[in-house]
């Protein structure tokens, strides 16, 4: 009986599918969709370009990986955000988590799912149009929290949440673009707190 199993080509003994997937965010988030090579993925995560397809897919396959993982990882502060108890809290907690993430010092600066695809060729328009629905699916998750701080008093019965959603939305990508620009966190911090200080209170 043949008790040796054989492993894919091009993947190394040892080989952690969830350690190279962190590696493979890592590079797409520092530079783009586009601007990360295969052989710089590969490189990265420690396997051959036959394994990578083996274990992830093509590399919008992995690009759809990474962005769960991105989702689930650094950005799950938006979901953290939305479970708190007013509508100031969840703005506060929002810019405060983009704040954090786009300036954290072991990571690339800026946001993956903000500057992932802005601008893709033909090629790349499916990750683009990914990336738009995701940051889309933001938007309504912060919508629908601000519809519910309306129906509970804790916003004005004025107040629109698809317009603070709009303005959050906006805030928090602009944060991400300036973070990627070398702008610090504490700078970046105060922006965000001096936007919240005009927020509509009940």
């Amino acid at each position: 009986m043949e008790t040796n199993q054989r492993r894919p080509t091009g993947r190394p003994r040892g080989f952690d599918a969830d350690e190279a997937l962190e590696r493979a965010m890592l590079v797409f988030w520092q530079h783009g969709y586009e601007g990360a090579s295969l052989a710089a993925l590969t490189e990265a995560m420690g396997i051959s370009t036959t394994s990578m397809y083996a274990t992830f897919g093509n590399k919008e396959a992995l690009f759809r990986k990474v962005l769960e993982r991105y989702t689930e990882g650094p950005s799950a502060y938006l979901a953290e955000a939305l479970e708190e108890s007013t509508s100031l809290g969840v703005a506060t907690a929002i810019l405060a988590g983009t704040v954090r993430t786009t300036t954290l010092p072991a990571n690339p600066h800026g946001c993956l799912g903000v500057q992932g695809a802005l601008a893709t060729s033909d090629s790349g328009s499916e990750v683009r149009d990914v990336l738009i629905a995701w940051r889309d699916n933001g938007f309504s998750s912060i919508r629908e929290r601000f519809q519910r701080a309306v129906d509970e008093g804790d916003l004005p019965p004025g107040a629109s949440p698809a317009l603070l959603a709009r303005y959050i939305t906006t805030l928090s990508f602009g944060i991400a673009v300036q973070a990627a620009s070398g702008v610090g966190r504490d700078e970046l911090q105060d922006m965000a707190d001096a936007a919240l200080s005009t927020w509509p209170l009940s």
